[in-house]
């Protein structure tokens, strides 16, 4: 199991990446001399973000259900929920509709958004015990 403290450096870390990658990419947006299309607040990111977090949350209670340890409808959760959505992309690519990384962003946004809430829940209705561990495989029956 990883110590507290490493794993909170990691999800730093992890943030922090996210956040230059998505400032850098609005920074490289803002550049062009042309007209943004796409803003990064458009009715359609909000579209992108709720149906993502909602696929991501229902799909981890889904599996919730079939599984003690949490991180597998985590998995599950975010594995549906971006399949969805980088599917979505690349059918955009065939020249169905128009193909945006913002829109990925704001998938990856929902995603995340939607398995912390569902996470949260399942943390309070289950609890945290020896069959029900935070993140890690339940414990084995003692004999």
């Amino acid at each position: 199991m990883i110590p507290r403290t490493r794993r909170r450096h990691s999800l730093w870390r992890v943030c922090a990446s996210m956040a230059v990658v998505l400032g850098l990419s609005m920074g490289a947006g803002e550049r062009d001399a042309r007209a943004d299309n796409d803003p990064w607040f458009g009715p359609d990111k909000a579209l992108h973000f709720s149906v993502s977090a909602g696929l991501s949350s229902i799909t981890y209670g889904v599996a919730a259900t079939q599984y003690d340890a949490r991180y597998p409808p985590l998995l599950w959760g975010a594995g549906v929920s971006l399949t969805l959505g980088v599917g979505k992309e690349l059918y955009d690519l065939t020249g169905r509709g128009d193909p945006s990384w913002k829109d990925l962003t704001w998938d990856v946004l929902g995603t995340a958004a939607g398995l912390l809430l569902a996470w949260s829940i399942d943390l309070v209705v289950r609890g945290v015990s020896p069959r029900h561990p935070l993140l890690g495989s339940p414990s084995p029956a003692m004999p």
